[in-house]
């Protein structure tokens, strides 16, 4: 049986990298909020 988790980075980028976030205004709260790191 394969394991459930079987990572691909592309995906991961399309779903929560920079470009998908700043298409919402996600950025910009986190921005203003002063984090360090705005995505992964």
């Amino acid at each position: 049986m394969k394991r459930t988790y079987q990572p691909n980075t592309r995906k991961r980028k399309k779903k929560h990298g920079f470009f998908a976030r700043k298409l919402t205004n996600i950025l910009k709260n986190r921005r203003k909020k002063g984090r360090k790191i705005l995505s992964r």
